[in-house]
């Protein structure tokens, strides 16, 4: 029986999906390999019929250059009773599998780590390869190197937002942008600056200070109000939707904006358009100042997750799925791929001999403010404060090991040890992924 590989994509869409597939699938192929597709992502390695098909040469060569994913995608996770109680093993068994190649995001990666050492326990040990994917361009690969996908979904968010730009002036609008990106800003500060936006609002640009509605709407209406002097009234702002989910629960409703709330009492923003929101929230503070200015709301996200890729992820693409083919073939495995500043295909391993996670109270902190006030006069007064002055000090660390070189640049996002958002975002989830 010939050996053979298992691809499947996990999470969302992205431009050049199918050119990682296929340009895996026409790699292995070349070299003697059969080539086995798994639609749904890991839906179809927990339950006993896989819904799977054999990829040759002339799918691949008919699909490589097209934007979407021919292989069905899924966010599904899998729990410990699924691995338990529901993993497909004779998937593996029977069709001689000795690699996993996933293309998602830390998800779909953490989990194929998980498969890897729930397989070598069994006996059964394979090799898995991640591609790493988000057109968010959020995920810190060495040297600044790009995810696929995101120069794709910018020139395509650009393009949306040039028409987007024609329009307010033929009309003499504002229209308010909303783009993709929860923990970055990139695409949304890339489509800003192409389409020569007055106004550009992303998380980064807070740095450590709280995001609010007010700091938002003050952006904006100043950027308009400035525009109005210069006699140009019309424009756009392009906003990162991260800036509406970094926002307090409280803050949101003191807008007084219909939402619709969980069974916590935060704000649903996964239901709704942010743009729209932003837009109902921009025109409140407008009739409250007495200014006239015609706002509407344009979103930038689903439309560009599947667009045909642009030639720079065509090429990228390609070269990711020949790294990984070099990385099986030196015998690496748990490690992502990716083309570094000089064209060179490599790997960003994992870390192993990661500790249990220990909860502990060790280590303590203090931390205070100090703040005055005098009256100078009967209408002038002076403050002064200090905020935050303190320390923290702790014993209990993790200790990890790795065999080369590697850098922790934080969570993705905000992680939960315990509380009523476990369900969302877990500490072990994230160890799990750097595990």
């Amino acid at each position: 029986m010939k050996d053979s590989i298992i691809i499947l994509c996990g999470g969302g869409p992205a431009p050049g999906m199918n050119t990682v597939v296929f340009s895996v699938a026409k790699t292995f192929l070349s070299n003697g390999y059969r080539v086995i597709g798994l639609h749904e992502g890991y839906t179809g390695l927990f339950r006993k019929e896989a819904r799977t098909e054999d990829i040759d040469f002339f799918k691949a060569d008919a699909y490589f250059n097209r934007g979407g994913s021919y292989l069905q995608m899924s966010r599904f996770k899998p729990t410990n009773e699924d691995f338990e109680q529901n993993f497909n093993l004779a998937l593996f068994q029977d069709n001689n599998v000795k690699l996993l190649v996933t293309v998602g995001g830390d998800d779909t990666a953490s989990t194929a780590n998980r498969i890897a050492k729930f397989l070598e326990a069994k006996n059964y040990p394979i090799c898995n390869i991640h591609v790493p994917k988000t057109i968010d361009d959020d995920l810190p690969l060495p040297h600044n190197a790009p995810t696929f996908g995101f120069n794709s979904a910018k020139n395509e968010g650009a393009h949306i937002a040039r028409t987007v730009y024609e329009d307010a002036r033929t009309s003499g609008n504002w229209l308010l942008i909303s783009a993709m990106g929860r923990s970055a800003g990139h695409l949304a500060l890339g489509i800003g600056e192409a389409t020569h936006c007055p106004m550009t609002i992303i998380p980064e640009m807070f740095n450590k200070t709280t995001i609010t509605v007010d700091k938002i709407i003050k952006l904006t209406v100043s950027t308009i109000i400035k525009r109005m002097i210069l006699g140009i009234h019309y424009g756009t702002v392009v906003v990162a939707e991260g800036v509406f989910h970094d926002l307090d629960a409280e803050d949101i409703k003191a807008t007084g904006v219909h939402m619709t709330y969980d069974e916590h009492g935060h704000p649903e923003l996964g239901k709704i358009s942010k743009a729209v929101l932003f837009n109902d929230i921009l025109e409140k503070e407008f009739k409250k100042i007495g200014i006239k200015v015609k706002t509407r709301p344009v979103e930038i996200g689903y439309d560009v997750r599947c667009q045909d890729p642009v030639a720079y992820d065509l090429s990228y693409c390609t070269e990711l799925a020949l790294g990984v083919y070099e990385l099986f073939s030196k015998g690496e495995t748990g490690c992502m791929v990716y083309v570094d500043e000089n064209g060179n295909r490599t790997e960003r391993r994992r870390i192993s001999g990661f500790d249990e996670f220990k909860g502990g109270l060790s280590g303590f902190g203090l931390a205070f403010d100090l703040g005055a006030t005098y009256d100078l006069t009967e209408d002038l007064r002076l403050s002064a404060a200090i905020t935050d002055l303190g320390f923290i000090s702790w014993k209990d660390a993790y200790q990890a090991s790795s065999a080369g070189t590697w850098t922790f640049d934080g969570f993705e996002e905000d992680v939960y040890a315990g509380g009523s958002k476990t369900e969302t975002n877990q500490i072990d989830d994230q160890l799990d992924a750097i595990t």
